[in-house]
């Protein structure tokens, strides 16, 4: 092959794979939010429209008032992986059936619940920033409660017994399954505050739980003040498995910390 031929098709090789590297950040890009949002900086946006699952309200463009039903059964937690070493303690969960928050709790409902009727902005955005206390006074409000710590996990692995990992099985913690990695990668850079839920569908339990993982992570009843699932600031995958804890002091209020309720069956 002469000298100026094999030039010019190194030169298109080059080319063509850098366009092709181009696209597929594209579509990485786009493929981080569920169809119907629009990945605008580090959030997943409803754009001019108000797509599924969320719902249009008077006040806007919200998540829709939905429980999921959990039955009642015992599960073994323990050490599934070699990243719950030394940070698990293996033992048995046992819950009666209960009803919890598909979604969860965002700024529209959350308001509504404190009987607020002037919050702006992006209603479906996940709440942030209340006390353990206050979660627990919405979820009053609500005509439910906190779960705890048992509920929560056998919410996130829809009763299956072993336990998964994460909400949606035992692999593939990416981003258009959660959002999380959006402070400092590796997902996205310089989110202050959570996405609007519902927009990692990917991410959905097996029973239809959204945002379980990541987004903020949700506050749970009892004598610590711990949160559970991941949040938009969590930079390691590990963090977003059902067996982590984001231990809190009392009395915290945090960007990253949220919650949903559960109701009787």
């Amino acid at each position: 092959m002469k000298k100026p031929v094999a030039i010019a098709i190194v030169l298109l090789a080059v080319v063509s794979a850098v366009g092709i590297g181009l696209a597929h950040r594209g579509d990485d890009e786009g493929a981080r939010c569920g169809s119907g949002f629009v990945a605008s900086g580090a959030f997943c946006t409803v754009g001019d429209g108000c797509p599924s699952p969320l719902t249009r309200t008077k006040a806007g463009c919200d998540a829709p008032d939905e429980k999921v039903s959990i039955p009642g059964g015992t599960i073994t937690l323990g050490p599934s992986d070699w990243e719950a070493e030394g940070r698990v303690v293996p033992r048995s969960i046992h819950t009666a059936p209960f009803r919890i928050d598909a979604f969860e709790v965002t700024r529209g409902a959350y308001a509504a619940a404190l009987g607020d009727e002037k919050v702006t902005g992006e209603l479906a955005r996940a709440a942030c920033n209340m006390t353990q206390n206050e979660a627990a006074a919405a979820c009053r409000a609500r005509g439910g409660r906190l779960p705890t710590e048992d509920e929560w996990v056998m919410a996130a692995v829809s009763a299956a017994n072993p336990p998964r990992r994460y909400p949606w099985g035992d692999t593939g913690a990416v981003c258009r399954r959660a959002a999380w990695g959006l402070l400092t990668g590796p997902c996205a850079q310089a989110a202050n505050g959570p996405d609007n839920v519902g927009a990692h569908t990917d991410g959905d339990s097996a029973l239809g739980v959204h945002d379980l993982a990541g987004n903020v992570a949700e506050w749970v009843d009892g004598t610590a003040s711990i949160a559970k699932g991941g949040s938009w600031a969590t930079a390691l995958a590990a963090d977003l498995r059902i067996w982590a804890r984001l231990p809190l002091p009392p009395g915290a209020r945090d960007p990253r910390v949220g919650f949903r309720c559960v109701y009787a069956p």
